[in-house]
Formats: structure tokens, C-alpha cells, sequence
């Protein structure tokens, strides 16, 4: 048996954080899981043109399915951080770059990395 490419790796480990923090928000829905299949399909062309992206595609992945759900049925992830003024999504950062993070742009913080909102917003892990 072939071992498991460090592309295919990185790959499976974006499609993981993506979809555990779409799992802490609840909202991983038969068509939400697509939403990340349809950006892992496309990311997985795109680090096999650059393999040095690698460590980048959590962070593209997460923006990927934040964009797609806007579309569809508005922002994603909420900020857990302002609990008044208009509700707003967390952004991605780094956009380009590894240890990708959910950031609130308002209040300029950290929230969580990508894969770890259960912890900032108090969601239980699910087993």
C-alpha cells in the first residue's frame, strides 16, 4: 500500500478543520459537506500546480466554503466575540499562509484557529 501523499495529507486536513468547525456551528448539512468536497476537488488541482501552497489550503478551504454559504444562506461563521451591532462572519487570516485563524475584523482578535470554534464558542465537541 502507497503512503499518503503530503498533498493528499494537507488536503484530508483541510477538509477535517473545515468541516469540524462547521459541526461545532451546526451547520454541516448533506449540502454544506459538498460545499468542502467542491473546494477540496478544486484546492487539490491548484497545490498540484504549487506544491509549496500545501500549508495553505486550510485557510483556502475555510474561505472557499465561507464564500459558497454566503451565496446560499448567508455569513458564516457568525462572531461569537460582538454580542451587539449587526452580526457579522469572522474573516479568515492569514488569506494566503498557514496557521490560518478565524479573526474578527471589528474587534481585531484572534477567535480560534481553523478547525477549533467549538472551543470559542462553547459548542461541545461531538464524539
Amino acid at each position: 500500500m502507497d503512503p499518503i501523499s503530503p498533498l493528499e495529507q494537507a488536503l484530508h486536513a483541510a477538509r477535517a478543520l473545515v468541516l469540524a468547525d462547521l459541526v461545532a456551528d451546526e451547520v454541516a448539512e448533506a449540502d454544506v459537506v459538498s460545499l468542502v468536497e467542491e473546494s477540496v476537488t478544486h484546492r487539490r488541482w491548484w497545490v498540484e500546480q504549487w506544491p509549496e501552497g500545501a500549508a495553505f489550503v486550510a485557510g483556502l478551504v475555510a474561505q472557499d466554503v465561507q464564500d459558497a454559504l454566503l451565496e446560499r444562506r448567508g455569513r458564516w461563521p457568525l462572531c461569537p466575540v460582538c454580542p451587539t451591532g449587526d452580526p457579522h462572519a469572522l474573516d479568515v487570516e492569514p488569506e494566503l499562509g498557514p496557521d490560518p485563524h478565524w479573526v474578527c475584523g471589528k474587534a481585531g482578535v484572534k477567535v480560534a484557529a481553523v478547525g477549533s470554534l467549538s472551543r470559542a464558542t462553547g459548542a461541545a465537541p461531538s464524539s
